[in-house]
């Protein structure tokens, strides 16, 4: 398994800006702020046709109220895995988790390599793979460029994801995406999810074809397992509440209640 670096896409993401997008708290100052983006983005060396899919970019209205709502998004605090598992799934915990050993274990030569590669155990990433889009089943139907984008404008998360924006218009310039490819409201990517800078970070080319592709299971198992491994995860080593590796899973999800899920759901995979 192969990693493909983007250095000096990286690079660019870590330079400071020549221009700088001020953030927007109404829908109306949208086209504002992407003829801001598009300069900073041409500055931090976005092309032609990344700048031509930010101007074609539309506001997502579900990823705007979503985060106009963030009530919505913090909820309660479940001590209890299994009932966040049950309200996240739409079904019960166990059930979640027998499907989740039956998708391991219809790949194990994948989830065997992904953990001799990378030393996460299959029982994680098969978790994190069906939370995350069903095991693939559901990919979004959002733009990624309009929700990375929406997302990126909105004051409460700029300048955070901001990074993230720029790298899906850097993506859609090297033809990894279109202006048009659809993912999560937030900008996700793929398989597993992930927004467009942490990709370019962490995506790995695992099935050897020469690419990084989120939308290829086998390249997005192990690109999770990477940024897993970057982010402190230690082979071997027990990930339950209270461990290092169970603070690595903030790398993937700053939700305890998720964090506690993955951990939850994933022993009870390997039993």
């Amino acid at each position: 398994m192969r990693r493909i670096v983007h250095a000096a896409l990286l690079s660019l993401l870590a330079a400071s800006p020549a221009f700088a997008a001020t953030c927007i708290t109404d829908q109306g100052s949208f086209g504002a702020y992407k003829a801001a983006f598009a300069q900073q983005a041409a500055s931090r060396g976005v092309g032609q046709r990344g700048l031509q899919a930010l101007q074609g970019a539309k506001l997502s209205s579900i990823t705007w109220k979503f985060e106009s709502r963030p009530s919505s998004q913090t909820g309660v605090s479940y001590s209890d895995p299994a009932t966040f598992l049950a309200k996240r799934t739409g079904g019960s915990a166990q059930n979640f988790v027998n499907a989740a050993r039956s998708r391991m274990n219809k790949n194990a030569n994948l989830f065997n390599a992904v953990e001799r590669q990378y030393g996460v155990p299959g029982s994680v990433l098969a978790v994190i793979w069906g939370l995350e889009t069903s095991w693939g089943g559901y990919l979004g139907k959002t733009s990624i460029v309009d929700g990375a984008v929406t997302l990126s404008s909105y004051c409460r998360r700029h300048p955070r994801f901001e990074p993230h924006a720029e790298a899906a218009l850097m993506m859609v310039d090297r033809g990894m995406i279109s202006a048009n490819t659809q993912g999560g409201p937030s900008g996700e990517l793929g398989h597993m999810q992930f927004l467009a800078g942490n990709w370019m970070r962490y995506g790995v080319d695992a099935n050897g074809d020469g690419r990084a592709d989120p939308y290829n299971a086998a390249d997005a198992l192990a690109s999770a397992a990477n940024l897993l491994r970057q982010n402190g995860w230690k082979a071997g080593q027990p990930f339950g509440e209270g461990t290092a590796n169970f603070r690595a899973l903030s790398a993937w999800n700053d939700s305890g209640n998720y964090q506690r899920a993955i951990a939850y759901a994933a022993q009870a995979v390997g039993n």
